[in-house]
């Protein structure tokens, strides 16, 4: 196998880890609520804790990661938010949650750019596509098994026990990769000159320095309208990651069975999606050019994921808006690995500062849905309000996409 594969599944680990660790707090919450006195909008808090610290340290760990190497970073921010993930099980009030929540966000905001990082550095051009495919897919499959895994457990050891054994997994892992992996191809004893060649020769050349003002990227409007984009399109992101297991139950009146069916469906459905929407981009890419290669799919996938949001908000039978929302997420996470890849594409050697960027504005999405679904649902006691707000977002998301052009690179002024 070659060596670059080696370090994908890596990554692939970890990102199975990541959403194992934030999904967790969905599946769990109609444990947590009652435990802790919690209604749902103190539960929304709870879960926008995350999203706003993971948003406010997205830009800084990329930036970090394009300046030291994500070998560091990672293997930092993931022993970080292990602790903090291991330690959500020992809350007892709504602060003392609300403050471990927030540190746990801390930590997850280096992983995606700097796995964005490595794959600028580890892989041709023309496989950035399927490389964020498959991470993304790592992650919705780590959503997946969250309930297949973490219930069992919960329902043995209780939910407590279920966020400690998950922080030493990911201890686990940042071991391994600390010791295993290098920041680039180069420095790998193990790869052959042959794989070296292949990556350096068909990746572009970029400045040497890895001084970047971050002003330059936030100037930038093609970055701009990457970062609007995504903070429309985490609002149905979001959905999924905080609230859909309590919707299911509360909202459509499920079993806990019947919604974690959904849960690990929509999910499952997703890493479909995600592999999907990158191997077509980058075949599209490579036969009409990079930007028809990645607008197609940004506009079809968030453009088909808004109209099923809009239909499950309005029909009654459970099961078949269960069927719909878990069809959602097929639909729009075909953009996901898109919308990083053109990262890559727009980055290069600062592509952690980019997707830093573009995830940033994207976790703010994500913070404002799961605080606003909590008010809403609170004060007005209807579930599927939230889905017509979402379906809006993910309908301009999908026309932003015809002005990403991703052909046009980030212009970073050489120092004297």
């Amino acid at each position: 196998m070659k060596v670059r594969y080696k370090v994908l599944a890596g990554l692939f680990l970890l990102s199975i880890i990541t959403y194992l660790d934030r999904v967790c707090m969905n599946v769990v919450g109609k444990y947590v609520k009652p435990d802790l006195n919690l209604d749902n909008e103190s539960f929304g808090y709870i879960l926008g804790a995350f999203s706003l610290s993971y948003a406010l340290f997205e830009l800084p760990t990329g930036i970090l990661g394009d300046k030291i190497g994500p070998r560091k970073v990672l293997t930092r921010v993931v022993v970080w938010w292990s602790a903090f993930t291991a330690l959500t099980g020992t809350a007892f009030n709504f602060i003392y949650l609300l403050v471990v929540r927030f540190l746990f966000g801390i930590g997850e905001a280096g992983a995606f750019p700097n796995a964005s990082i490595v794959i600028s550095r580890w892989f041709p051009s023309v496989e950035v596509g399927r490389a964020q495919s498959v991470i993304w897919a790592a992650g919705r499959m780590g959503g997946a098994l969250t309930p297949i895994l973490i219930i069992p457990l919960v329902h043995q050891a209780g939910w407590r026990v279920a966020f400690l054994v998950l922080g030493v997994v990911g201890v686990i892992w940042a071991t391994a990769w600390y010791f295993l992996f290098r920041d680039t191809p180069a420095q790998m004893k193990n790869i052959s000159p042959a794989e070296l060649n292949e990556i350096e020769n068909n990746r572009k050349k970029t400045a040497s320095s890895h001084h970047i003002d971050w002003k330059v990227v936030i100037k930038n409007p093609n970055v701009w309208i990457l970062m609007l984009m995504c903070h429309l399109f985490f609002y149905a992101s979001y959905f999924f990651t905080n609230w859909s297991s309590i919707y299911f139950q509360e909202g459509r009146h499920m079993t806990e069975a019947q919604a974690n069916k959904f849960v690990s469906l929509s999910y499952t459905l997703g890493a479909i999606g995600c592999l999907l929407g990158g191997t077509a981009s980058d075949f599209l890419a490579k036969k009409y050019g990079l930007k028809v290669g990645r607008r197609v799919i940004g506009v079809v996938g968030l453009g088909s994921s808004s109209l099923c949001f809009l239909l499950s908000g309005l029909i009654t039978d459970n099961q078949l808006a269960g069927y719909l929302l878990s069809l959602c997420v097929l639909l729009k996470d075909l953009a996901l690995p898109v919308a990083f890849a053109v990262c890559v594409d727009i980055g290069k050697q600062y592509s952690g500062t980019v997707s830093g960027s573009m995830n940033f504005a994207g976790q703010l999405g994500g913070f404002f849905i799961t605080v606003i679904f909590g008010i809403i649902v609170k004060h007005t006691g209807n579930f599927n309000y939230p889905l017509f707000l979402i379906a809006g977002c993910l309908i301009v998301a999908s026309l932003l996409w015809f002005l990403i052009d991703p052909t046009k690179e980030l212009v970073v002024k050489k120092e004297k």
